[in-house]
Parts: structure tokens; sequence; C-alpha cells
């Protein structure tokens, strides 16, 4: 029969530095406090469901040690999770282009707009979208989602401060939640959403962030560790980076300018979605036991 381990030896073991707590161990690998603190939690969370003695390896690799839980009442899940190559455009004649070339997952981000015209723009897209059987996704303005009959939304951290999350779901629209660090993710999954987008996990030069990419092998983990709900990618991605983000396990790759900054937009959406397909067959990427981390210090 083997003898209990020491606390400190069971972190050390599991973590793989040492260090006397889960909190200190995870603060050594380089991870903010409050992120730290959700792997302390989660490593104690294995400990306590784990026979004295026994390993304690992979724990941050279930969805169950999270210190959050899914609420009774998640969002409605995607008609189609497998995504595949997941489209975000600025106006609806990019919708209706991407969806004529076979993309069938569309986001129409338009940060800014007159109000009578970006209503025009949801509807028009809304209407191409549903032509299509395409699960389109409004980026931010989520009364007007609503109103226009969209099949989802789309938010970033900072709107769930202000969106009535409450009134999206009882619309039955779907929501898609951007993460960039393990307490978004925490956030995010706690909320139940139709699916959770992670990233950057390449650098990118559509805005200044405060994370550090990603990179594959983080993607590689959030999709193992959030298995009940779709995790796309975004951030970077060119086709051979989308065949990557496939074989890590994501159900959908976002892309912005390698569409709509392309020389031949077609060309490159058939380039991207044959990468998305290819990516789809190829060997799955080793998944790391930990992310790294994306917070600055």
């Amino acid at each position: 029969m083997s003898s209990p381990l020491d606390p400190k030896t069971a972190v050390a073991l599991a973590f793989g530095v040492a260090a006397d707590t889960p909190l200190q161990a995870a603060q050594q690998l380089g991870f903010v406090d409050r992120e730290a603190a959700i792997l302390a939690q989660m490593f104690e969370a294995q400990r306590r469901r784990t026979p004295p003695g026994a390993s304690l390896a992979g724990f941050a690799l279930r969805a169950e040690n999270l210190p959050v839980r899914p609420p009774a009442q998640a969002f409605a899940p995607l008609v189609e999770r497998r995504m595949g190559l997941y489209a975000i455009v600025d106006s609806a004649d990019w919708v209706a282009r991407v969806l004529q070339a076979g993309i069938r997952t569309v986001q129409l981000r338009i940060k800014q707009a007159p109000p009578q015209a970006l209503a025009a723009q949801i509807r028009r897209s809304v209407q191409a979208a549903q032509a299509a059987g395409a699960q389109l996704f409004i980026n931010d303005h989520w009364q007007l989602a609503i109103e226009h009959g969209a099949y989802g939304v789309h938010l970033g951290q900072e709107d769930l401060d202000t969106a009535d999350l409450e009134a999206i779901r009882a619309a039955g629209l779907r929501l898609g939640l951007s993460t960039h660090a393990y307490w978004e993710v925490c956030r995010a999954w706690a909320l139940g959403p139709s699916y959770i987008a992670c990233g950057p996990i390449h650098a990118t030069q559509l805005k200044v962030m405060p994370w550090t990419p990603q990179g594959e092998g983080n993607l590689a983990y959030w999709c193992a560790l959030l298995q009940a709900l779709p995790v796309v990618g975004i951030g970077g991605m060119d086709a051979a980076r989308c065949a990557e983000a496939m074989r890590c396990g994501a159900d959908g790759v976002c892309v912005v300018s390698a569409i709509t900054g392309a020389a031949d937009p077609e060309a490159a959406m058939a380039a991207l979605q044959q990468a998305v397909r290819q990516g789809q067959g190829a060997p799955k990427r080793p998944v790391p036991w930990l992310p790294q981390p994306t917070l600055r210090r």
C-alpha cells in the first residue's frame, strides 16, 4: 500500500517545480496571482478526490477541477459544432461574398456606423445567412441582433459588463465569447456560452493587446480542457496555421485579414478551407499538461 505524499512533494511532482504550495508553484511558472490562484484551486480539487499517494498529474486538464461551474441554463448549442473556417468581416457585402465561397460560419464585426446604416447591414447579413443556412454571429450589437433575428452574438470580455445576457439567452440566440487568459476562460465557462474563442494564437497587427500570443500549445490545451464546448482559435491565422489549429482540436478557426486583405479573396478562401480540411484529417497535436501564461506581470 502506497504511503501518502506530503503536500510539498505532491506539489513538486504535479507542477514540476519545487514549491511549498500550489499557489507558489503556479507563480513560479509565470502566472499572475489571480491565475495562479485558479490553478492552485484546481490542484486542491484534484487532491481532494484522489486516493492518498496517487499521482496528481493531469489535474489541470480536468474541467471538473475548474473553480467555476456552467449555469443550469446554458445558451443554445450550435447547430453545427464543427465550424471549420470562421470568417470575420465588416459589411453585408462581405458576408454575401464569404457565403458564396462556401463558408458557413461568419461574424459581422462593425465597430462604428450610423444607427440606420448599422441596422441595414445587420438585416441584410441575417437574410443572406438564413438563405444559405449559415451560422451568423453579430459582434457587440446584441440588441440589433435580437431585433433582426440573428443566429448568434459574439462578445468580448469588456462587453460582458454591459450586455443583457439574459435577454440574449431568452431570445434563443447563440453566444460566443472571446478569451485571452485563464481567468477569462473561467469567466466564460461560468456563463455557459455556445462556444469559446481563444486567442490571439499568433501575433496580430489588428489591435494592441495586453496579452502575449498563446501559441498552438495553448490552443491544444484549451481544446482538451473545454471538451464540452466548441473552441475556436483566432489571431494571425494563415493557411498553414489554420491546418495546425485544427490539429490542436479546434472546432473552428477565425480569419480576418487573410481573407479581407488578400489580393484574391476567393483564391484565399479556397486555400484556407482546404487547409482546414487537411488539418481535420491530420494526426492530433500533443496536449501540454499546462498552458503557457499569457498575462504580463
